[in-house]
């Protein structure tokens, strides 16, 4: 059994929510929605997420060990980003725990909303970048790049 935070009740709802603002064509704060197909399904599967820019590259942290969208995304390795009405296609590159730590810092600087998703289901205490940085090899990180 992990010791790694599930997520909460009232995620699955939120993002539909976000999805379907989405949808019309409505921004929801900072997030973004990313598009892949199920891994087994292959039938499309709508995520929100926050991007983030760090060193000229765009990317985005799993909110907890064990996301589904997250082994969504490994499998496929391309998708749809949206905001509001804007799509573009993306890239999909995991990142190696090593590569990921100082992503991780800017993330506990960048991404409040995931800074406060994470101190909420536990993943860290005070949300300092060394917290965040500690998380790699648990948390999937990925990096979005143009196709």
């Amino acid at each position: 059994m992990s010791d790694d935070p599930k997520p909460p009740s009232w995620l699955k709802s939120m993002n539909k929510l976000v999805v379907a603002l989405g949808r019309l064509g409505v921004p929801a704060g900072p997030s973004q929605v990313l598009t892949v197909p199920g891994r087994r399904s292959g039938r499309p599967r709508s995520t929100p997420m926050t991007p983030f820019e760090h060193d000229g590259a765009l990317y985005t942290v799993a909110g907890y060990p064990g996301a589904d969208w997250a082994a969504n995304a490994r499998a496929a390795g391309t998708g749809v980003l949206t905001r509001g009405r804007r799509s573009r296609r993306v890239q999909i590159v995991e990142l190696t725990a090593e590569q990921s730590r100082p992503v991780l810092r800017a993330f506990a600087e960048k991404v409040p909303v995931g800074v406060g998703f994470a101190k909420r289901s536990g993943l860290v205490t005070d949300g300092t970048p060394e917290e965040f940085e500690a998380l790699a090899g648990r948390l999937a990180v990925f990096r979005f790049d143009q196709r």
